[in-house]
């Protein structure tokens, strides 16, 4: 049985503008690179995206490969090795986790700090700020015979004592 192909870890950061996708994803295709894992966002105006993908390009060619994004200056490179990992099916149950309010410094520290004490894994998680309205989504694994209520309680003080909401509740099959 052959090994699985080396694995990239590719992150492109900078000033959004048509095209970044096309072209980054394009010239990882050239290079023989199967794109297996990405997430790509506007952050205030910055794209950002971070792509795993498997081949046997060297990194110092993939970089180079990629050096024509960041010829205007507005875009950042980074390319590095990453050990192959299997991904686990969650051992508990999935969860999403929402927290809405007044944006203020402290509210994801403050919120996520209490799924990380009952050995919860955030696997994904998202804010946006729109004008004072502050939004995080959070998909959320939690280990087996983790004690549900007890950190719906502590997220739900957790979230008062800042001053906004939060929700937690289970992920159902037809969620997926």
């Amino acid at each position: 049985m052959s090994s699985p192909a080396p694995l990239h870890a590719v992150t492109v950061l900078g000033h959004d503008r048509p095209g970044i996708i096309a072209e980054t994803t394009g010239r990882l295709a050239d290079l023989g690179l199967n794109l297996e894992d990405s997430t790509m966002t506007l952050l205030r105006g910055h794209f950002a995206m971070m792509l795993l993908c498997a081949g046997d390009a060297e990194a110092s060619a993939i970089e180079a490969a990629l050096q024509p994004l960041t010829a205007d200056g507005t875009l950042t490179v980074t390319v590095r090795d990453v050990p192959q990992e299997d991904a686990a099916a969650p051992a508990g149950t999935s969860w999403v986790l929402t927290v809405h309010g007044g944006d203020r410094p402290g509210i994801v520290s403050s919120v996520v700090a209490r799924v990380a004490e009952v050995g919860g894994n955030i696997t994904d998680l998202t804010t946006r700020l729109a004008g004072d309205l502050y939004l995080l989504v959070a998909e959320i694994d939690l280990p087996g015979g983790a004690d549900v209520p007890a950190l719906e309680a502590a997220v739900t003080a957790a979230a008062s004592d800042l001053g906004v909401g939060a929700t937690l509740r289970a992920v159902e099959a037809d969620d997926l």
